[in-house]
């Protein structure tokens, strides 16, 4: 998705903001475990639009539902770009999520929630670095995402839909030990999934759509990288 020519965020973090703050290494900055990142950032801009209210689903194919600006510049240029026509849901998140990355890194420096370091590997080569900087935003966000998983606590809306793309993205074993391998936890995310935590219908289509469209990404992937070792 093309970069907005001027940032607006909203005062809270984006769902995909939330989501990829927990896929980077705090240390390094490098994305951990996700070979289709774009993917699922994709996934989470287009749950986010369900949740608003500016997206539904027809079928297999996503539509726009008009309305005002919602305020945030990635979430306006998101809704722009799904509104030009109706598409497949995996073409949907290829459109949001691609070259998105890089977008959502710079919002999350701008929050204070990663900070920015640049070096030279050897003296020459220009290196720029995103570790974290407020570890204790993360560490309550993983908190809540712990107690969903493994207490049963009932989620909001926003932490349902951030649980339900790591699960479907493969990520939430990148978690351990903050999230606990379980067979409890395994069938929670399942549930999550599934949309069965009290969505509305129309944003659980949106939901269980993307996430399927997403672990088919990453399952496809996996099967290629396979077949290239």
């Amino acid at each position: 998705m093309r970069r907005p020519k001027h940032q607006q965020l909203r005062p809270e973090p984006l769902i995909v903001e939330d989501l990829l703050l927990l896929l980077l290494d705090d240390r390094t900055g490098t994305v951990r475990g996700e070979a289709n990142v774009h993917y699922t950032l994709g996934g989470a801009v287009l749950i986010e639009l369900a949740l608003l209210g500016r997206v539904e689903l027809d079928g297999k194919r996503v539509h726009a539902v008009a309305g005002e600006p919602l305020g945030d510049s990635l979430l306006d240029a998101a809704a722009a770009q799904v509104a030009k026509r109706p598409k497949h849901v995996h073409t949907v998140l290829l459109d949001l999520g691609l070259d998105l990355e890089p977008q959502v890194r710079d919002r999350l420096v701008d929050r204070g929630l990663l900070r920015r370091e640049r070096s030279k590997v050897l003296g020459l080569i220009p290196v720029t670095r995103t570790p974290a900087q407020d570890l204790p935003y993360e560490a309550a966000l993983l908190e809540r995402v712990r107690a969903v998983l493994e207490d049963g606590v009932p989620p909001d809306p926003r932490t349902a839909a951030l649980t339900a793309v790591l699960s479907a993205g493969g990520t939430l074993r990148e978690l351990h030990p903050a999230i606990p391998r379980s067979r409890a936890v395994t069938e929670r995310a399942r549930e999550l999934r599934e949309g069965t935590w009290g969505a509305a219908a129309v944003n659980q289509a949106i939901l269980v759509a993307a996430v399927a469209s997403i672990g088919g990404a990453v399952a496809e992937a996996a099967v290629g990288g396979d077949s290239s070792s």
